[in-house]
């Protein structure tokens, strides 16, 4: 029998259409446009549902109230599919592809999240080879992770990133293998895949929409007041985004008293990388060892993508601040490398 993928069309530019204010989603049309493609409906392409949810986001405008919406639309239908795809623009696709793996727990199935940089409506554009590959995967292999698959590149996406604005190959993964290249062949990387899960076969959606947490980049000159600022109640979480391998400002005290402060109080600040690839080693230099005295957690190689969705994670379901910084160097769905 045929396999069938459901198509959970959220926005982006894959489904975009010209009009005089610039591209712009319009409802119906990509469904439109996928109808008239033969390509859609050869022999050897699975059965597939498109469902386009009432409002079609630029992806620039989405929410965690977003992320749950697909989450539970994903979980209305998981019996009914063998696989699933995101159609997502591309500006927070890193974002979405970080959170959905701690919200589908007990995932047995693909999610494969995906989009375009043209549209597919366009003569030249990488939407239909992404869209077609895409159902190919999530209909011939029995992968149990949210996935992102953008320009022959199959990334988990809790170790995605956003790398490159106009290119083809706009997504990377910078600290973990791919799990699967396309080419001439679909070559799926099994060892780097997580293991069907051994809890209950039933998906739980867990919402991570009810904490205040934020990020904060660093940079030459930053002053005790901006942190200070960025600190305020009700904030709950902090990803710190440092230089190298977590370093700061350790001879600022007032920076630093900053930051012991909001810890004292609770605020769970999590250090990682601005650098591409790599991670956090927060006591091998000084200026990273002041940061961890005063209560700045290592985020090891997670991106700031996934630190954050990991930080809304913990602090919804309702950890305490010392059981989140625990939980943060503990992998739960393959995002983070522990020795």
């Amino acid at each position: 029998m045929s396999k069938r993928i459901y198509i959970a069309y959220n926005g982006g530019t894959i489904g975009m259409k010209q009009s005089s204010q610039g591209y712009t989603p319009e409802p119906g049309y990509l469904q439109s446009l996928m109808q008239a493609m033969p390509m859609f409906y050869q022999p050897g392409m699975p059965e597939f549902e498109v469902h386009a949810f009432p409002e079609l986001l630029d992806s620039a405008n989405m929410h965690p109230d977003d992320w749950l919406k697909i989450a539970e639309d994903i979980a209305d239908h998981y019996n009914d599919y063998d696989g699933f795809i995101v159609l997502h623009g591309t500006d927070t696709m890193a974002y979405t592809a970080s959170a959905l793996p701690f919200m589908l727990q007990g995932l047995r199935k693909p999610v494969i999240i995906t989009g375009s940089q043209i549209p597919l409506c366009e003569i030249r554009n990488d939407a239909r080879d992404n869209l077609i590959t895409s159902l190919l995967i999530a209909s011939q292999y029995a992968i149990p992770e949210v996935c992102l698959f953008f320009g022959g590149r199959l990334i988990r996406g809790c170790r995605a990133v956003k790398v490159d604005a106009k290119g083809f190959q706009a997504f990377a993964s910078p600290n973990y293998p791919l799990l699967g290249q396309a080419g001439i062949d679909i070559d799926i990387h099994w060892s780097a895949i997580r293991p069907v899960p051994v809890t209950p076969p039933n998906l739980h959606v867990q919402a991570i929409n009810q904490a205040v947490v934020g990020a904060l980049r660093l940079f030459p000159g930053i002053s005790a007041q901006v942190l200070a600022n960025m600190l305020q109640p009700p904030l709950q979480g902090l990803v710190l985004e440092a230089y190298g391998l977590g370093n700061g400002p350790a001879k600022d005290p007032d920076f630093l008293k900053v930051l012991a402060e909001a810890t004292e109080r609770g605020v769970v600040i999590v250090d990682v990388t601005q650098c591409l690839k790599g991670g956090v080693e927060i006591a091998s230099y000084a200026t990273g060892r002041a940061l961890a005295e005063a209560g700045v957690i290592s985020g090891g190689d997670m991106t700031a993508e996934a630190a954050l969705a990991k930080l809304y994670y913990l602090l919804t379901v309702g950890y305490s601040a010392e059981q989140t910084r625990e939980l943060m160097g503990i992998s739960l769905c393959g995002e983070l490398s522990v020795d």
